[in-house]
């Protein structure tokens, strides 16, 4: 679903391999086997409101109570495995807390806001850890690269990110109240990421709580590392095959890019041409033979950016073939 920066499955992500495996298995304990037990987990505010009970604003954050959210939310949790990747265990697991701990407090104020508003009183919101989910979406958007890969209808791309956003869209929309916790989710995002009152350094792990977990529980979810993936470069070591990964994918990007900067659209005979719903990747010169004409001098403007994006390119692609050889 995302361009791989890295070696496929769960290796160097034991946190998301734990939301993956614990919070999926409660949730389907409780569907089939415990279903008298599932009043625990329900996310109901107005019992916190009126009866003080802290206890349900963590248990019903935490196990999702409809299979369709878990299944959503466990695709979603194995594609944004790539942040923890990124920016290590600590600091994604600091992230998730952070963004669990503000979303609580958003979304009292958004059910708040809008029976103030609207009138309606929203009562119970969807059960499970599903506001720090959309949380993830902002560091999705902002740190992992877009690759183009094709169009559809000339207008619409398809990315390496575009199934994540189509599944995003599915739990959006699979409960009426969604929506509150998905607005909940991505405000205490922006408000983790921008580091707004310094609430990075407020709601963090503790090193040394990072410490004793490392040492006790990433032994049990860590995975080992795939030995059938097929390595790029000629590096000595896997660390500097996966760095050459991330320099095959930064180029593919720049190739993207000039790709999408020098297409031309143009009509291929008829309404019902295919490259005219969906356009190839790259596309082909078309010249009619039939009716020589001569092409039209490009802008000035045009052609030193050409010259500076193609200068650009093989200056990259000399390097990168000097690090091979060294």
């Amino acid at each position: 679903m995302i361009a791989s920066t890295g070696s496929s499955g769960l290796y160097k992500a034991p946190f998301s391999k734990g939301l993956l495996l614990l919070p999926s298995a409660l949730s389907i304990l409780l569907a089939f086997l415990f279903q008298p037990q599932q009043s625990f987990f329900v996310y109901n505010l107005q019992a916190i409101k009126e009866n003080f009970q802290v206890w349900n604003l963590i248990f019903g954050r935490l196990i999702c109570l409809d299979l369709k959210d878990t299944f959503c939310s466990s695709l979603l949790i194995y594609n944004f495995r790539t942040l923890e990747r990124r920016f290590g265990s600590r600091k994604f697991t600091s992230y998730l807390l952070g963004t669990w701990i503000l979303s609580a407090l958003f979304d009292i104020l958004l059910v708040e806001a809008v029976e103030v508003f609207t009138g309606i009183t929203l009562s119970t919101l969807p059960s499970g850890f599903l506001s720090p989910v959309f949380a993830l979406f902002v560091p999705f958007y902002c740190s992992v690269p877009r690759v183009s890969l094709a169009h559809i209808f000339g207008w619409f791309p398809i990315t390496n990110k575009t199934l994540v956003y189509i599944v995003g869209l599915q739990l959006l929309t699979s409960s009426p109240y969604m929506l509150v916790v998905a607005v909940s989710g991505l405000v205490s995002g922006l408000f983790y990421s921008k580091d707004v009152l310094n609430i990075g350094q407020l709601l963090c792990v503790p090193r040394w709580l990072a410490k004793v977990f490392s040492q006790t529980l990433e032994p049990i979810f860590s995975s080992v590392e795939p030995i059938n993936e097929a390595h790029v470069g000629m590096g000595a070591t896997v660390d500097i095959q996966r760095q050459q990964r991330i320099e095959l994918l930064d180029q593919q990007i720049m190739l993207s890019q000039l790709s999408q900067f020098g297409r031309r659209r143009h009509d291929q005979g008829g309404i019902f041409g295919w490259n005219r719903f969906f356009q190839p990747l790259r596309q082909r010169q078309v010249v009619n033979h039939a009716e020589p004409q001569a092409p039209s001098p490009p802008a000035p403007e045009q052609q030193v950016r050409h010259k500076v994006v193609i200068f650009i390119i093989s200056l990259y692609l000399s390097t990168f073939n000097l690090t091979r050889v060294s």
